[in-house]
């Protein structure tokens, strides 16, 4: 319908997926256009799609919503995205927020205050859950930064962290270097480089790592 803004929904769980579209299809104001399962698939459609606004889970498989929120943001910096989250440590607000989102909800938020949401920000208007601590949105609003000493985690390169994901969630070398359109050569040396940078050297370590921080869920 004219005069609606068009969504694109990034949610890998089918049965959520399903409720937002039928939340979103309830609205006067919101256009449900494309769906995906995880971050690349998100950065496809919306390259296709153009849409208006883009409702991002963080925890996906293969590619996180973080990283498609990065991309996206980088291509697009004009669409608006809303990260939709059970996360809601300092960490994760922050790492999203300047990773470009516009807004942040929690999953355990109502359907009153996710519409609440996608209506501040479609306006030009930065959202944040209630349930985000004070002192989280107090730091980021004042541009505060911290200067702890850097962490492995943070010597990780972008590929590097995509290549952990995958190890992760089960991918084998040949199967991640297909997925990433990479060679196998280049997945071992990234492999290596981050065994070495966090001082992990078998896939188990690995996967307990990335659980922890959150890149795969338990």
């Amino acid at each position: 319908m004219p005069g609606k803004y068009h969504v694109v929904i990034a949610e890998d769980h089918t049965i959520l997926r399903e409720g937002l579209r039928a939340l979103l299809a309830a609205s006067f104001e919101f256009e449900i256009v494309g769906e995906a399962e995880d971050g690349r698939a998100a950065i496809k459609c919306v390259e296709s799609l153009k849409p208006d606004l883009v409702l991002m889970d963080l925890s996906m498989p293969r590619m996180s919503g973080l990283d498609a929120i990065r991309e996206i943001k980088r291509s697009f910096p004009h669409i608006k995205i809303v990260a939709l989250t059970v996360h809601k440590s300092e960490e994760y607000v922050l790492a999203t927020l300047q990773a470009g989102a516009d807004g942040y909800v929690l999953k355990e938020s109502t359907h009153t205050e996710l519409l609440v949401a996608l209506n501040s920000v479609i306006r030009g208007k930065r959202y944040l859950s209630p349930g985000i601590s004070e002192t989280v949105i107090e730091g980021y609003l004042a541009g505060k930064k911290t200067h702890t000493p850097q962490s492995a985690w943070d010597t990780l390169t972008h590929r590097e962290r995509e290549i952990l994901k995958l190890i992760a969630e089960g991918y084998k070398n040949k199967a991640i270097a297909e997925y990433l359109c990479i060679s196998i050569k280049t997945v071992e040396t990234h492999r290596a480089s981050l065994m070495k940078k966090l001082d992990l050297h078998n896939v188990s370590a690995l996967t307990a790592y990335a659980m922890e921080r959150g890149l795969v869920m338990r």
